[in-house]
């Protein structure tokens, strides 16, 4: 806390190791996560610091990595193994549906696999690594029932949330999956190069209490006066739509954008009390339009008796292409002024 702005990446790292002060039992793990940092350096440093015994390297198999999370969870201990990437999950995702998740439901109860998966996921910059590395698909995750999905977009909610999973794998024996939206790593800046806005003070632990990110609460942020349009979003979304919104209402639109910040459970009540603020919905999704997130949050607002209007703005239903070729894929703060626009003028 006296670094001072620290960015996405740098918060995780402070707040893993806070958490392995805080939680004895406490483990770190993943392909190179002690000795290289792991793919994007969110670890860097913690090996140093609390030795090999609670962060250490694994086999490049996210299979074993996952299970050893889960004989670590049997045991007694917090888990929190890293996979690479977040298409490397699918390769090993059962041991999330078939074992982790359902330990507790098949035992009645008697036994539990806690565990807070990290994951550096959903689509870099311009497709960097091609699909093999870039996914943005979590499909898979959200029909898993129990399973807590976590997506922090900015770093004075990265700390929080992980706390807060931390908590509920300890106490309550969850299994929380703890997506890192990799584009937001380093991000800095929000309007302008070196305006900071992408970067927070990280909270020293007097302060914890009052900035505890309860599971399922979205974030919401108001531009202008926030009475024509709510944008409904969560990952690199987010500073895409409040650049959009900042646009927007510089031609006097009004914009309230929500951060949903967990897929599963979704908070559900935040989405309809927001879209019920202003009656246009622009849902923001940078997952694909087929099995993405916008479609629960779309079934949420039908389901809930919405009757203003709505709209998407998601991936296609492509895998990740390389280089520029990525941009014709995946969601754009273009896209989304656009799609306000069009949503606007019905």
């Amino acid at each position: 806390e006296l670094t001072g702005p620290l960015t996405l990446a740098q918060s995780i790292n402070a707040a893993l190791a806070d958490g392995v002060l805080d939680h004895p039992r406490m483990a770190v793990f993943g392909r190179d996560v002690a000795a290289g940092g792991g793919a994007h350096g969110v670890t860097e440093g913690l090996r140093d610091r609390f030795g090999a015994a609670r962060v250490f390297d694994t086999p490049r198999d996210e299979t074993s990595i996952l299970g050893l999370g889960l004989g670590a969870g049997l045991a007694g201990m917090l888990p929190v193994p890293e996979i690479r990437y977040l298409a490397y999950l699918h390769s090993a995702e059962d041991q999330l549906r078939g074992e982790a998740a359902t330990m507790r439901f098949f035992s009645r109860g008697a036994f539990r696999n806690p565990m807070v998966v990290r994951v550096a996921a959903l689509a870099g910059e311009d497709g960097l690594g091609g699909h093999a590395r870039n996914d943005n698909s979590v499909a898979v995750l959200r029909d898993v029932p129990g399973l807590v999905v976590a997506v922090p977009a900015r770093p004075d909610d990265a700390a929080p949330m992980l706390r807060t999973c931390l908590a509920a794998a300890r106490v309550d024996g969850s299994v929380c999956v703890f997506l890192e939206p990799a584009a937001l790593y380093d991000a800095r800046d929000l309007y302008a190069d070196g305006d900071g806005e992408w970067t927070a003070e990280y909270a020293e632990p007097g302060a914890w209490a009052d900035r505890h990110v309860p599971i399922g609460r979205a974030r919401v942020y108001g531009i202008g006066s926030a009475e024509d349009l709510t944008i409904i979003t969560f990952g690199s979304g987010v500073r895409m739509s409040l650049r959009a919104a900042a646009t927007l209402a510089a031609e006097g639109v009004g914009s309230r954008v929500v951060d949903l910040r967990w897929l599963a459970p979704l908070p559900v009540a935040d989405i309809i009390r927001e879209a019920s603020a202003t009656g246009r919905v622009l849902v923001v999704d940078e997952t694909r339009r087929s099995g993405g997130v916008g479609e629960g949050v779309v079934s949420a607002l039908v389901d809930t008796g919405y009757v203003g209007a709505a709209r998407r703005v998601a991936g296609l239903d492509s895998f990740v292409p390389l280089g520029p070729a990525a941009r014709q894929v995946l969601v754009s703060e273009e896209a989304i002024t656009q799609g306000a626009r069009t949503l606007l003028a019905r």
